[in-house]
């Protein structure tokens, strides 16, 4: 029988019809009695029969019937079909109850909201449940719940776009669907439905095919770019993509949150150290991972530093697990499936590793929904829980609903077109479909950063970049005898406690029973130890002070207490009535705070004693010396000083990995030098000296007298020196160098202003000369350090000491590694540098700073530190490092206890800790004494050498001049002289012409006697006399001049003249001698007077 619904009955009249329909047992097409699970895709408009053939055509929206009526008829109970069964009064009113909810939530309230809906765009959404049969009422009722609560919000996409209860297509996932099943769900349920995106919800926690299913169907919809909101309880289980490739929302906590969770038990109990347990469920690698990431984000975020011991990956009968057995590990995170976590666990406690001294910690995997526990598992567990029950579930459809609305809101709001909503993707190949969806991606950004207040007091609900929830709360659960008052062995799921991931001491515990029934958490280590550790003092990696003499102990600033072997008489003590005893002092340095934490991360006791043989030990005689004795004696359980690894030590000792480099270095001392004797020259390069002197001077002696002789106030371009004229070229260079070395001397002015104005050019240039070269002498003058610049050990000097006057003397520390190196590769340097080796290295800097050592060969580490610690910085060293080595901790050959030193130290490396230690210890810069700097120290003699080497040389080039003065005077002058040469001559030095030209010497001479001054009447006598015979000279120069100016008038004329003219030279000449012997007297005549 088929029925017609018509508008026109009203809401009233279409309600009763309904609730007959119900009880009369009609059904809608589709097989209800089959379980159920299709009712809601079979109440769609989209699966009704369109306009059937015995039904009248649909009617417009002012009347008629319903544009899709749907076409219902009656089946009976007892219908004839095969594998017919006859349905239980019960399940038939399971069925009348389903059907009736669906059609109420399924069929719009009104004929007339029939129609204008069906005129609008609709939003479709695709929700995912898990297989069920008895649920389905409470799924819908959560979906209507939700709807009727989403009504009440202000939504403007609602205008636009038709978004009922009727556009959420349903569909249920079984537990271990086919592939094939999953593409035709998406393909026929979804992609047809044009839905915008898909609610996928799931509690199940089987990690088996159903993981790989719900993988599947999320990679499928990845794939078409349909965003996925999920609440999966086993996505834990779920492969991570990329956040930027990843169109999945995920309401349940992750791997991520449950690995912080755990972590943050470890912090509250100062647990730092622990491994992971996983088998080869799905997800393992993420939840390692998530682990690893986690730890970080806690050294990050509060400095708090974990330590992953190692990962165990457990095969299949846990016989692995056995690896646990030689580590640290008592901290244990397990993530496994239930079933397999009985058969770790079972194993485990076989091996000894779930006894008291072990803690496991396991995921939401391996606890399940339900509080009981398997026999297997021990008391005392602890793990981190959140609800998988199917009314979590149901609760979280609400939510899921909530985050889609919100987000196609905020899209609604930002984007303009109204078609942007429909994806038309397909499986299938149409041109007016494709293969995914360009707005996925746009969808799901809006989705993601929705923000939406869900609980009162919590933070709002918003997701990270990789679509997990931002704040979770979890539960901490411990495993707990049970209180039935039973056999006692039932154990428990308890909750103790929360974990909030939004504060930042989030965890909140009540009391735990911890493994063994204990009271106490376990720690995260073995129990302590105890090492006897040997040493040798050498600052800076540990050195030796007196304890407090009042309290005996050594304060927190003077390190630990150490045994120094057998008493030692201190500050005048007597020696007497003190029998042998082990002396207690302070020991501290870098190697002391290195054992110490060591000691505190390794967890372990040690005593420091030195051993009674001072040697860091070397192998003499057939035997083993000092520390490495100790050690091959096996006397001690470690050595911790400057001991550095060599091969020959490596045979009888296991060293840990350097925590320093060092090498053979060479210590020298500074000595006081002199001033080098060409110091006042090095302001400058010879270059610089060779402009200067040679071309600087020449250019401006020559330029000044050359515009002085152009210059019409000047030579006025003669070749004679006019009258008065006291400039020359002589002068001229006299003149340079007096203003060149601003010299207090008597100088002659060029009378032209040109040669003025380049006076005053050379003057300013001068002026910049001296400045530059006093401002740099003072740098050269002063009292230089020198020091033997050795190469290295390879030095000339070093290898070959007797090859040089004097021989050169270095030498070590006996039966240390310096001395075993240079014996085994120099055996010649060894044989010189034995006389010189002492027995401490702090014999050898005195002998260095006395000069009894020219060199000093040791440690470089050390050697830096005594070099930054002389109070007189006398102290370097010099070359570069030799026979590269490092320090290490030495262990007796096959102790147990190097592979956690070898840990630790490698960790202190990468950390920084080791370099923040060699900083603190061992730099520096030595600081003298100030009383010792307040003052200079007054120069020797050998340091000013310079200055009086300078005036030797001045010496000796006067004499050279001044023979050169006597060659002129007696051997070149006479040939010059002439009554006519000379005036040439004035031009280079006045003084010069004037002793060349008779007339010059006589104007000379009379000016000169014009000045002078007699103070008694002999000698007025005598300068009368003088003058007589000069005036009598000057009548007979002029007679004589006359004669030979006549005679020049007829030379060319008459050739008979010649010998007259030549007779009226000779007198001339005679007349100018008898003159000069007259000048010549004059200062002897004055000398006598």
């Amino acid at each position: 029988m088929k029925l017609l619904i018509h508008t026109a009955t009203g809401k009233t009249a279409l309600i009763a019809f309904l609730i007959h329909l119900a009880i009369s047992g009609w059904c809608f097409t589709g097989s209800v009695a089959a379980g159920g699970q299709h009712f809601l895709r079979t109440m769609e408009p989209n699966n009704w029969p369109s306009n059937p053939t015995n039904n009248p055509a649909p009617l417009s929206a002012t009347g008629g019937t319903i544009g899709n009526s749907a076409t219902i008829r009656k089946r009976s109970i007892y219908a004839d079909y095969p594998g017919r069964l006859p349905l239980s009064t019960m399940t038939m009113m399971r069925v009348q109850e389903s059907a009736l909810y669906a059609v109420q939530s399924a069929v719009p309230a009104t004929a007339s909201a029939l129609v204008s809906d069906s005129l609008m765009k609709r939003v479709s959404l695709g929700l995912l449940l898990p297989h069920t049969t008895f649920r389905v009422r409470e799924y819908s009722k959560a979906v209507q719940t939700a709807m009727n609560s989403l009504r009440k919000q202000d939504l403007s996409f609602i205008n636009t776009y038709r978004f009922q209860v009727s556009d959420i297509h349903t569909d249920m996932l079984k537990v271990n669907p086919s592939p094939t099943a999953i593409l035709d769900m998406v393909c026929e349920t979804f992609l047809k439905r044009n839905v915008s995106a898909i609610l996928f919800l799931s509690n199940t926690e089987l990690y088996g095919r159903n993981t790989a299913a719900a993988q599947y169907f999320l990679q499928l919809t990845n794939y078409l770019r349909i965003p996925v909101i999920a609440w999966n309880a086993d996505n834990s289980g779920l492969e991570k993509r990329s956040a930027g490739n990843n169109l999945v929302i995920q309401l349940a906590p992750s791997a991520f949150h449950q690995a912080n969770a755990m972590l943050s038990l470890l912090k509250r109990y100062s647990w730092k150290q622990f491994s992971i347990v996983t088998s080869t469920v799905a997800g393992y690698r993420e939840f390692i991972q998530a682990v690893a990431e986690a730890a970080y984000k806690f050294e990050s975020h509060n400095s708090y530093k974990f330590k992953i011991l190692g990962t165990v990956l457990v095969n299949n009968n846990a016989s692995n697990l056995g690896s646990l057995l030689g580590t640290e590990a008592r901290i244990l995170l397990l993530y496994s499936t239930r079933e397999e976590a009985r058969s770790i666990l079972k194993t485990a406690g076989q091996m000894g590793l779930a006894g008291d001294k072990y803690v496991w910690i396991v995921t939401q995997s391996v606890i399940g929904s339900t509080t009981e526990s398997p026999p297997e598992f021990p008391v005392g567990m602890l793990g981190v829980h959140f609800e998988t029950t199917d009314n979590q579930l149901t609760k979280s459809i609400s939510t899921a609903l909530k985050v889609f609305v919100n987000g196609v809101e905020a899209f609604h709001r930002e984007s303009n077109s109204s078609s942007l909503l429909s994806p038309k993707v397909s499986c299938e190949d149409s041109a007016s479909t494709s293969s995914r969806w360009a707005q996925g991606e746009q969808l799901f950004k809006y989705l993601q950063n929705v923000r939406i207040d869900v609980d009162p007091g919590r933070p709002p609900l918003e997701f990270d970049a990789d679509g997990t929830r931002s704040s979770v709360e979890l539960t901490i659960v411990n495993l707990q005898p049970s209180n039935s008052g039973g056999s006692g062995r039932e154990l428990l799921w308890r909750q103790i406690g929360h974990w909030h991931s939004w504060k930042k001491d989030g965890l909140d515990i009540q009391d735990i029973v911890w493994p063994g029934h204990s009271h106490v958490p376990p720690e995260d280590g073995p129990d302590k130890f105890h090492l006897k550790v040997a040493f040798l003092e050498e600052p800076p990696f540990i050195s030796i002070v007196p304890p407090d003499p009042v309290s005996g102990r050594c304060p927190v600033s003077h390190g630990v207490p150490c045994h120094v072997g057998n008493h030692v008489p201190l500050n005048g003590e007597s020696d007497l009535g003190h029998s042998p005893r082990n002396v207690t002092q302070c020991c501290s340095g870098f190697c002391v705070d290195l054992l110490e934490k060591f000691s505190d991360d390794l967890g372990f006791t040690y005593e420091l004693i030195r051993v009674d043989d001072p040697k860091f030990g070397t192998h003499v005689n057939g035997r083993w010396n000092g520390l490495m004795g100790a050690l091959a004696n096996r006397r001690v359980d470690m050595v911790m000083t400057s001991l550095t690894v060599n091969a020959e030590r490596e045979h009888v000792a296991d060293f840990t990995i350097p925590f320093m480099e060092t090498g053979i270095a060479i210590l020298v001392a500074k000595r006081t030098g002199i001033i080098s004797p060409t110091a006042f020259l090095e302001p400058f390069d010879t270059a610089s000296w060779l402009l200067v002197g040679v071309v600087a001077i020449q250019v401006a002696a020559l330029a000044i007298f050359l515009f002085e002789w152009l210059s019409p106030s000047g030579y006025n371009m003669q070749l004679s020196a006019p009258t008065n004229q006291r400039f020359s070229l002589f002068r001229t260079y006299w003149l340079v160098w007096a203003i060149l070395f601003q010299a207090s001397v008597n100088i002659d002015c060029p009378r032209g202003f040109t040669s003025r104005f380049i006076s005053n050019v050379w003057a300013t240039f001068a002026v910049v000369f001296l400045a530059i070269y006093t401002a740099n002498l003072a740098a050269f003058m002063i009292t230089r350090e020198e020091f033997y610049d050795l190469s290295g050990v390879e030095d000339p000097r070093l290898i070959s000491p007797k090859s040089h006057e004097p021989p050169f003397r270095f030498g070590t520390v006996f039966n240390t590694h310096t001395e075993a190196t240079i014996l085994k590769h120099y055996k010649e340097m060894h044989y010189h540098m034995r006389n010189y080796n002492l027995n401490e290295i702090s014999a050898g800097i005195d002998s260095v700073k006395r000069g009894e050592l020219d060199a000093f060969l040791y440690d470089g580490a050390v050697l830096d530190y005594l070099v930054s610690q002389d109070e007189e910085c006398r102290l370097l060293t010099v070359g570069s490092w030799y026979a590269m080595t490092g320090y290490g901790v030495a262990f007796p050959r096959g102790s147990k206890y190097v592979a956690a030193f070898n840990e630790k130290l490698l960790e202190y490396i990468e950390n920084g800790d080791v370099d923040r230690l060699r900083r603190f210890w061992l730099t520096g810069v030595c600081k003298p004494y100030k009383e010792e700097r307040q003052f200079s120290e007054p120069l020797s003699t050998e340091q000013f050498l310079s200055a009086f080497l300078l005036l030797l040389s001045g010496i000796g080039l006067a004499f050279l001049l001044l023979a050169l003065e006597h060659i002129y005077f007696h051997s070149i002058r006479p040939h010059l002289t002439s009554p006519t040469t000379g005036a040439c001559c004035s031009l280079i030095s006045i003084n010069m012409g004037k002793s060349l030209t008779f007339r010059d010497a006589v104007f000379e001479t009379q000016d000169r006697l014009r000045s002078h001054r007699c103070r008694d009447a002999i000698c007025r006598l005598h300068l009368r006399r003088l003058n007589l015979q000069l005036d009598c000279v000057r009548s007979r120069v002029r007679q004589l001049e006359k004669q030979l100016g006549e005679s020049n008038q007829f030379i060319g004329t008459a050739v008979n003249d010649e010998s007259q003219s030549v007779e009226v030279e000779k007198n001339l000449i005679e007349c100018q001698a008898t003159t000069r012997q007259l000048l010549e007297g004059i200062p002897e005549m004055e000398t006598v007077l």
